[in-house]
């Protein structure tokens, strides 16, 4: 399979990667989530290139994941904000921070902590089934290959 193909795969893990398959993709949206919206702060931020910064932009506009809004008009400058369809992605990104925390910790200490809005103290996200409620773990899911229709 080669990573041009991986979009319009069946599978959809290897779609969703077509869209944040990278670590500076999951990085600027780490920044977006965070309220950083300008080329220059993502840049200086992430200690990226231009170039490999506006391509990692361009691809996240191109999937619906960013929008971009123009605040200055000379020279032309945007903001770059989530849309719905970026928003969307926050749990996979606290998932990924609580995963990190727990099997990857920092040497020192954590530079993100998750803090609930409400009460101020830290949370601890778990993945739970929206239906019944219960929590999701490798034991409790299978998961089961679809069959293309002939």
């Amino acid at each position: 399979m080669k990573w041009d193909d991986l979009g319009t795969d069946a599978c959809p893990v290897a779609r969703g990667l077509s869209v944040i398959g990278d670590r500076w993709t999951m990085l600027v949206l780490r920044d977006c989530f965070l309220g950083i919206r300008r080329f220059e702060q993502m840049q200086d931020r992430l200690g990226i290139t231009r170039h490999v910064l506006a391509d990692r932009l361009r691809k996240l506009e191109t999937a619906g994941v960013l929008r971009r809004d123009q605040y200055q008009d000379r020279p032309p400058r945007f903001e770059y904000r989530l849309t719905d369809r970026g928003k969307a992605l926050y749990p996979v990104l606290v998932s990924l921070i609580a995963w990190a925390d727990e099997n990857v910790p920092a040497p020192d200490t954590t530079a993100i902590t998750l803090l609930s809005r409400e009460t101020g103290e830290p949370i601890q996200p778990i993945l739970t089934d929206a239906r019944t409620g219960k929590r999701i773990t490798h034991r409790d899911v299978t998961a089961r290959r679809n069959l293309r229709p002939s």
